[in-house]
């Protein structure tokens, strides 16, 4: 018995001491990178790595069914808390504040040995892995947008984005923004849930993290990977036409959109949205 112990204690000392930790689906673990204390989840295992960024409501707890479906399918998935949200925490002992969030990914990326993964970002997610494709595009076997507006600083998207607007909308509950009518109708248990989470998503007062660079239709169309737009046919926030002018203007895109889902497309239609996304990571 003793001997079993020594054993389990020199096993705990030697995680410890070797780096970051194994994060598992349920825990997760914390990753020290430059400026943050990074919360990340990691289901591990051999096959290529898929890295989920969340939106700007939420965190890395939406993505469990993502998590289950693609490592069911034989995927590694790996999803963080931004700075800001959740339980990763800033630290300005060890780097500039707030950061951007390519930059906390690709200093993950780095922590993890990831050599090429394929990057999934939804709403404002999507403005982060537009900004990472085209920085690293090298580390990319594909690039998954979802529900996205892009947080283009071109005119003409300023502009539907101003014609489009609800007034009043942004001074509402999240789930209202972001939750479509036929699932708070049908899903009152899920909308619970989705609620909770976002309740306690971003920490008070944390600031915004800005993109390394503004989107421009000029720099993502530098991004040559393989790439799917989904699209969610009741976004308030992400309409399709609004996503085809930035869409446009990726070279290899292609083009899927979900019936009857808001905003919240991944967290909505879970087996619609993984569907669509295992079907374009076997195909690339």
């Amino acid at each position: 018995m003793i001997k079993v112990v020594r054993r389990a204690v020199l096993l705990l000392t030697a995680v410890l001491v070797a780096g970051p930790v194994q994060a598992t689906e349920t825990s997760g673990a914390y990753a020290s990178l430059p400026g943050v204390k990074l919360w990340y989840t990691d289901t591990g295992g051999r096959g290529v790595p898929i890295v989920l960024l969340h939106a700007n409501t939420g965190t890395s707890a939406n993505w469990t069914r993502q998590n289950e479906a693609f490592s069911r399918a034989g995927y590694r998935v790996i999803a963080f808390d931004r700075r800001g949200w959740g339980k990763s925490m800033a630290d300005p002992s060890t780097g500039p504040q707030p950061g951007s969030i390519a930059g906390d990914l690709d200093a993950l990326v780095t922590l993890l040995k990831l050599d090429r993964f394929y990057l999934l970002g939804v709403a404002g997610g999507g403005f982060a892995a537009l900004d990472y494709a085209a920085w690293h595009q090298e580390h990319l076997r594909g690039l998954i947008i979802a529900a996205s507006t892009g947080l283009f600083s071109e005119k003409v998207m300023t502009d539907f984005t101003n014609r489009i607007a609800i007034p009043g909308l942004d001074k509402l509950p999240g789930q209202y923004i972001e939750l479509g009518l036929s699932y708070r109708g049908a899903d009152p248990d899920g909308t619970a849930r989705w609620n909770n989470i976002e309740e306690h998503a971003r920490q008070p007062g944390a600031p915004a993290q800005s993109l390394r660079t503004p989107n421009t239709f000029a720099k993502v169309e530098a991004i040559n990977i393989p790439t799917l737009v989904l699209v969610a046919d009741a976004d308030l926030y992400a309409p399709q036409a609004l996503m085809r002018i930035w869409a446009a203007h990726i070279k290899h895109h292609e083009w899927l959109v979900i019936d009857d889902a808001g905003h919240s497309v991944a967290w909505e239609k879970p087996d619609e949205f993984n569907a669509a996304v295992l079907r374009f990571l076997r195909k690339h």
